[in-house]
């Protein structure tokens, strides 16, 4: 089994979880034992500075969106790029914070983009394997610019990104222009 550990899954329309819908999850880790991952295109309408005021006694004024990571509970966690801050790395560049120490940090900079996730995504030990067999994810390798993409239509952008890969290479084609009238 190769890992998924720093790749992106995509939700196709035969997936049937609802709580997955269009959705594109950073996959954390995943190995024998399962995976996580946090869903990326989903904010919530809360900002960081108001979960703060609920979760420390210390204020942070970010008004980012927290984003939803999943269906399945668990302690608040943030993607981020400080390598001094990281408690481990999901691709080049790319880590993960879940102490409070580092995510108090975290949230009162401006140095490096973050974001903080309520929940993640999780599946057990064979289970994410036999969802990809069903067709329910494509997959992409994770990129810094995916990870904090600012637009709505991520998945829009990601799914096309991994059709036009598959077309070039079925084709064998070496650049498919944004415009194919110019062809």
């Amino acid at each position: 089994m190769k890992s998924l550990k720093g790749q992106l899954l995509v939700a196709t329309p035969h997936l049937p979880d609802e709580n997955f819908f269009r959705t594109v999850v950073l996959m954390v880790e995943h190995n024998a034992n399962g995976a996580l991952g946090v869903v990326l295109n989903r904010p919530a309408s809360q900002s960081v500075a108001e979960l703060w005021e609920q979760v420390s006694e210390e204020p942070c004024t970010s008004p980012q969106k927290i984003h939803f990571g999943g269906p399945v509970s668990g302690p608040l966690m943030a993607v981020h790029t400080d390598r001094n801050l990281a408690e481990m790395e999901i691709l080049p560049g790319v880590f993960l914070a879940a102490q409070k120490g580092n995510l108090d940090q975290l949230v009162r900079q401006e140095e490096h983009p973050f974001r903080v996730f309520l929940g993640h995504s999780g599946w057990g030990g064979g289970q994410l394997e036999g969802e990809l067999e069903h067709g329910s994810w494509l997959i992409t390798p994770a990129t810094i610019e995916y990870v904090f993409f600012a637009d709505d239509n991520l998945w829009e952008t990601v799914a096309r990104h991994i059709g036009d890969t598959v077309l070039l290479e079925a084709l064998k084609i070496d650049h498919l222009p944004q415009d194919p009238s110019v062809n």
